[in-house]
């Protein structure tokens, strides 16, 4: 992976970034033509992606929704392409998507903040999907204890309600979904 990566020249494209080999140690996304990297998720990260994807995808069989919990899916967006740990997405587009998904095919971009990408899951990444209009960006943390921000798009910036541990979410768009963060760590 890193001889790959040292003998590109240039900026990135989404099409480059695609053809890399997969590196299971590492994530890659693009952002204005620049890679970001960041290590896989540990344990503690995926214990609570795997419960709130299931958790999700009940709550949207429940409803009859016509969406599906996906995670770590490429979504590309107009500055580039992006790993967001889940997504809540268009059934029908997820049905005939093949390594990629458009943010127009994005409900919600869902992101379990890590030590390693807490400043980029709070700061840029939700500038990125917002600048690509998806209409929810939800980020999980899990430390000191688990909580979660409910972000919906609202002139062009999402507005968060927080969550806490020992609350519930108690929301009906975009499907009925009570949750509460504590669930979502043992």
């Amino acid at each position: 992976m890193s001889v790959a990566v040292t003998e590109h020249s240039g900026p990135w494209t989404v099409e480059d970034v695609l053809a890399l080999p997969e590196d299971p140690r590492n994530r890659i996304e693009l952002v204005g033509g620049a890679l970001l990297m960041s290590p896989s998720p540990g344990v503690p990260h995926q214990r609570a992606s795997l419960r709130l994807a299931m958790l999700l995808s009940l709550a949207i069989d429940n409803a009859e929704a016509p969406f599906e919990a996906l995670e770590a899916v490429n979504v590309i967006v107009p500055d580039g392409l992006l790993i967001p740990d889940l997504v809540i997405a268009d059934t029908g587009a997820a049905a005939e998507a093949g390594t990629t998904l458009n943010a127009d095919d994005i409900v919600v971009a869902i992101e379990i903040a890590s030590p390693s990408t807490r400043v980029t899951d709070k700061k840029m990444k939700p500038a990125l999907y917002a600048a690509a209009g998806i209409p929810h960006y939800w980020r999980l943390e899990l430390e000191p204890a688990p909580r979660l921000y409910l972000g919906h798009l609202e002139r062009g910036t999402y507005t968060d309600r927080l969550v806490q541990t020992g609350e519930t979410t108690r929301l009906t768009n975009p499907f009925p979904l009570d949750l509460d963060p504590a669930r979502l760590r043992r």
